[in-house]
């Protein structure tokens, strides 16, 4: 009788292609049961993910646009916050979804042989629905304002791309550490938050202070914000060395999130 002996896997190195690959149906699962489960039993369902961001740039608007009077970069407060909202949201939703899967597949995780690193992955696909709905709300609001991106709306799925890889590469090492230690639940939430305040999100770059302005400028998550600006509102372009270094940031995380999973990945069974 022919045996499979299921190894873990040894050292830092990157997980197998292949092996994830046919296991991509797993993938795929995980995703619409995160769908089905985040919106059954709600009354207007998909429709919370435009809600919120409206309410909210409505009241970044009213707080940054009219007291204080910040910057917009000449376009509408409200849709210059709504932008920063979706983009931010793209990046900050993989990593709260995909770093708690994990804990919460632990029935599946102990019991089950599959590639673990295809739970926290699956959280994308509710991330790119929500972002889905958002931006189509947007594109109206782009006609109702009258404001033209022009040809760097191209651009976009780069952007979007690398934000979901640097989003994904943080959750995946959380969910992994996650798992031997509770307390990264309690603490990424509060991360998450002080990296929204220190990232121009619901302000432009121009209204930080301008002694300060440097410190804003080495936030990766700066360079993040002005190229999805850039794109999603025709806004100026971010210098050559922020987009390239918003790549390189991208796949140097989503790299360290691979590794992290990696070495944590052969004790899951035995303390989740």
């Amino acid at each position: 009788m022919a045996r499979t002996i299921i190894t873990p896997p040894k050292g830092l190195g990157l997980p197998s292609f292949r092996e994830i690959w046919s296991a991509r149906e797993v993938l795929w699962r995980f995703g619409t049961r995160d769908i089905l489960l985040r919106y059954r039993q709600t009354v207007v369902g998909v429709a919370w993910v435009v809600i919120q961001p409206l309410v909210g740039a409505g009241i970044f608007s009213l707080v940054f646009g009219g007291v204080a009077g910040l910057p917009s970069g000449g376009v509408p407060y409200f849709l210059f916050s709504l932008a920063g909202l979706l983009s931010w949201n793209l990046f900050a939703s993989v990593i709260d979804r995909s770093a708690p899967s994990l804990v919460s597949n632990q029935a599946l995780v102990s019991k089950v042989y599959f590639p673990r690193l295809l739970v926290p992955a699956s959280t994308v696909l509710s991330v790119l629905l929500d972002t889905a709905v958002g931006l189509g709300l947007f594109v109206v609001l782009l006609f109702v304002f009258g404001v033209n991106p022009g040809w760097p709306v191209l651009l976009f799925p780069v952007w979007a791309l690398l934000a979901l890889m640097a989003g994904l590469g943080l959750g995946m090492a959380a969910s992994a550490i996650m798992v031997k230690y509770r307390d990264v639940g309690y603490v990424l939430p509060w991360v998450v938050q002080v990296l929204f305040y220190a990232t121009p999100v619901a302000y432009a770059l121009e209204g930080a202070p301008a002694d300060l302005r440097w410190l804003f400028e080495l936030n990766p998550l700066t360079w993040m914000m002005e190229a999805f600006r850039w794109s999603m509102l025709g806004l100026d372009a971010p210098p050559l060395w922020q987009m390239g270094g918003f790549a390189l940031f991208a796949v140097l995380l989503l790299a360290l999130g691979l590794t992290v999973f990696q070495r944590y990945e052969r004790t899951f069974a035995d303390v989740i």
